[in-house]
């Protein structure tokens, strides 16, 4: 075998003694002498929180705690997993739930039992070799520096490796998605295409055209995906992006629906169904949802007290207080030190007792809410900072709710979809126009800033200018003409002085920032063509 496993740190996870004794055994067989053994997924966590391993070879059916779906999504989460390291699954199902949840997941390859040591082995080295060869990408990927990883996939494409050209060229095509190249993407998908009917390339296509705003041609893609590809569970996802953004919420629920009747362990995919079903009113939806939800968080780091406080309010519409109340006391046992369920508690209890008509004690959870906004303010997730602003104008506090407003408005601008949110909320209980004169006003705002800046720039004011900028950034970090300013700006100033590789770095991380809140490729291409030169120069 040309793997060296004698170099190779091995994580072992599974609860079965027996079969965690195999494993090793084949290990040690072909050389291996780092071995760990989890046999939870705890475990498994703790250790690879101490070491950092080459191989996971980890069970899904681990019985107590998580399983190794779970393993995977909380390594994944903290980076405990090195961009070179292989986490193939262990499972001894083959049933359709299972399958479709390793594919929704992405380990690097799943090994079904019993299996003997020569294809543990085969798996072990095809997955290491995939990870060797892809490492100048993916090691750039995981920096964040995109641009770069896009060049290093074209070296190699190159080569003209006829074993690795679709793979290179499929992850081109998705990282000129995440830089915003969408016409590159189209171009290699296309390309791909008249050469195999491949469904992940249609799958592409369709993505690219969501991205471009063809909503139309992107739910005729996915949908014939769904009809000749019935598993694809991507397809759903996307179909339900594409009908939401068209306002057809209720299509978006029926996508996410027929998602999670096939592969129901999704806690992302559920989590999103119950967040569409209970703002359409599928009220039966957003029960099932919510409550697959809790199950499914139990032993996951997505798991989060607005599952809790979605579900007791489903049961607050329903007029079923005493199970919101139950649910209510879930969220505290499960959620003592945290902030934000702290207060998601207290706007429930807050609603519990007004359905109840308990004005005392309702007015003294919303005094308690009204303190710990103040405390956590924008800790808190923009969500749940909605629904404060709401809370506070029906107790008439409009002036806290108008600051909660526009703070939300100025910080995600550039994020329609959240846009919408506070425009409906908005117009459903304060009045019509109310948001857009709070839009407005925030667009004065970044004008205003924008021509500060840009005034002392033209003055020669670079460190001014930059000083305005990056202020401006710490109040609105995701706004791209502040952030598209900053980056102009450094490199000016790079190009006016002295190399400086501190400078360079600074550049580079705002412009990688850049391409994380959607700013069109065409507007940092030039920008990152620029930093390359100045890089090279240096």
């Amino acid at each position: 075998m040309a793997l060296n496993l004698s170099s190779k740190k091995i994580l072992v996870v599974e609860d079965q003694s027996i079969m965690r004794e195999t494993i090793k055994h084949i290990l040690v067989l072909f050389g291996a002498r780092f071995i760990v053994e989890a046999e939870s997924g705890i475990n498994a966590i703790t250790a690879m929180r101490i070491d950092k391993f080459d191989i996971v070879l980890c069970d899904y059916n681990l019985l107590r705690g998580k399983n190794g779906q779970q393993v995977l999504e909380e390594a994944r989460h903290f980076k405990l997993l090195p961009v070179k390291s292989i986490f193939i699954m262990v499972t001894c199902e083959q049933n359709q739930e299972m399958v479709l949840s390793a594919i929704d997941n992405k380990p690097d390859d799943y090994l079904i039992k019993p299996f003997n040591q020569q294809q543990l082995l085969n798996r072990i080295e095809k997955c290491y070799a995939r990870k060797e060869y892809l490492a100048s990408i993916e090691n750039e990927v995981d920096s964040g520096n995109l641009y770069q990883a896009i060049r290093n996939c074209e070296q190699l494409l190159q080569l003209d490796d006829k074993k690795m050209r679709m793979q290179l060229l499929k992850i081109h095509a998705e990282l000129a998605i995440k830089i915003g190249d969408f016409k590159k993407a189209e171009e290699i998908y296309q390309n791909i295409l008249q050469e195999r009917d491949l469904p992940w390339a249609r799958l592409g296509l369709g993505v690219v055209a969501f991205f471009l705003g063809d909503y139309e041609q992107a739910i005729n893609t996915f949908q014939y995906l769904i009809e000749h590809y019935p598993v694809m569970l991507e397809a759903y996802d996307w179909l339900a992006k594409a009908h939401e953004l068209m306002g057809n919420d209720e299509h978006a629920v029926s996508s996410l629906n027929s998602a999670v009747t096939l592969s129901p362990l999704s806690i992302l995919r559920q989590k999103k169904l119950a967040s569409l079903a209970d703002k359409t009113q599928n009220l039966p939806v957003a029960k099932k949802a919510y409550t697959a939800t809790i199950k499914l968080g139990k032993n996951s780091i997505h798991r989060s007290s607005g599952d809790y406080s979605g579900l007791a309010n489903f049961y607050l519409k329903s007029n079923a207080t005493n199970e919101a109340l139950k649910i209510l006391g879930e969220l505290n046992q499960q959620f003592h030190n945290d902030p934000e369920a702290k207060l998601r508690a207290a706007l429930l209890e807050t609603e519990i007792h007004q359905t109840k008509g308990n004005k005392a004690l309702a007015q003294q959870s919303y005094g308690k809410a009204f303190k710990l906004n103040e405390q956590f303010n924008k800790r808190l997730s923009r969500e749940l900072r909605l629904e404060m602003a709401k809370i506070f104008y029906l107790n008439g506090n409009s002036e806290t709710c108008d600051g909660i407003l526009s703070d939300l408005i100025k910080t995600n601008i550039d994020d329609k979809l959240f846009i919408k949110d506070i425009v409906k909320m908005c117009t459903a209980i304060v009045g019509e126009n109310y948001a857009e004169t709070l839009i407005q006003q925030v667009k004065k705002e970044l004008v205003d800033i924008n021509n500060k800046g840009v005034s002392l720039f033209q003055e020669g004011n670079i460190k001014g200018a930059l000083a305005v900028f990056e202020k401006a950034v710490a109040s609105m970090p995701d706004n791209h003409t502040i952030i598209l300013n900053v980056i102009k700006i450094i490199i000016h100033g790079i190009k006016t002085s002295k190399p400086d590789p501190e400078k360079i770095l600074s550049a580079q991380s705002y412009i990688n920032k850049a391409i994380q809140v959607g700013i069109p490729h065409h507007q940092i291409n030039v920008l990152q063509a620029e930093l390359d030169s100045l890089s090279i120069q240096s």
